[in-house]
């Protein structure tokens, strides 16, 4: 709703434009109404790239992610390079992970990419699990790979990122580049700070990771970067079977928690009404 004042007699106040929360006055006010430029088909079409837009398409992005994975059981996400050739270990080793884990009644959540992406879908599907692909919007051409049976297209990182870890009791990280490294990274920070409890964080394959751990020891840790008991939330293991039990122990830790957690607050709650009626 657009309002006018007019200015009153002597008391030199300029007129006043209100557009619902926004006042505007003097030069900054425009002789048209937000209906006349809906309604303007002469209009430019610079308005669906302004800032203002751009907030609708990412609350668009997260009410379609939530909608989607909202009913999803207890899933695992696994991040690996797109790389990653399908003649490869690493690309065997991923697809037994997402087949393992799919046995184990998790749904696998990737990238929906190709390459460990794509062989964690392909064994989660192939074991008749839940295979979801998060694909996002790249320069050059990517579409989800063909053992996604749930997936969704993200525009924004930040968006796609935050389904990883809500609808996720754990990250599994195969070897992977830069894209790789950010979602390690990402789910660490969570975790040392306490955004995400409960929360294993998993890196498969010694050989390709022991040069960073190393570096983490050696460099981060005298430095003062991390405590030693960060280095405690990296798991490594190149054990199928570990990567699964380890999904496990964490899920069932934190059940215990929970349960504990609500026990305790039922407690306090039953001490809060026998006070009140005393």
């Amino acid at each position: 709703m657009t309002t006018h004042r007019e200015p009153r007699h002597g008391d030199g106040r300029s007129e006043e434009h209100q557009r619902g929360p926004v006042v505007l006055r003097g030069a900054q006010i425009k002789t048209d109404t937000m209906d006349a430029r809906l309604l303007d088909e002469r209009g430019s079409a610079d308005w669906v790239n302004a800032d203002p837009w751009r907030v609708l398409r990412i609350q668009s992005e997260f009410i379609e992610g939530f909608g989607l994975l909202a009913d999803l059981p207890a899933a695992v996400s696994v991040f690996g390079s797109a790389r990653t050739p399908i003649d490869d270990p690493e690309y065997a080793l991923a697809r037994d992970i997402g087949a393992a884990l799919a046995k184990a009644g998790y749904a696998v959540i990737t990238g929906g990419g190709p390459g460990a992406m794509e062989a964690a879908n392909r064994g989660a599907a192939d074991a008749g699990g839940i295979s979801v692909g998060l694909g996002i919007e790249l320069p050059f051409e990517q579409r989800l790979n063909d053992w996604v049976n749930i997936g969704i297209n993200f525009r924004y990182f930040f968006a796609r990122k935050t389904m990883f870890v809500k609808y996720a009791q754990a990250f599994v990280i195969m070897p992977g580049g830069f894209g790789t490294l950010d979602e390690m990274f990402e789910a660490l920070t969570l975790v040392q700070t306490q955004k995400v409890t409960r929360f294993p964080v998993i890196l498969v394959g010694t050989a390709y990771w022991h040069g960073l751990l190393d570096w983490m020891r050696a460099t981060m840790l005298p430095g003062g970067k991390i405590r030693a008991a960060d280095l405690d939330l990296i798991h490594v293991t190149d054990e199928v079977d570990e990567v699964v039990a380890l999904v496990r122990k964490s899920a069932k830790k934190g059940s215990q928690q929970q349960r504990t957690e609500k026990e305790a607050a039922e407690g306090t709650e039953h001490d809060l009404q026998k006070g009140t009626n005393s």
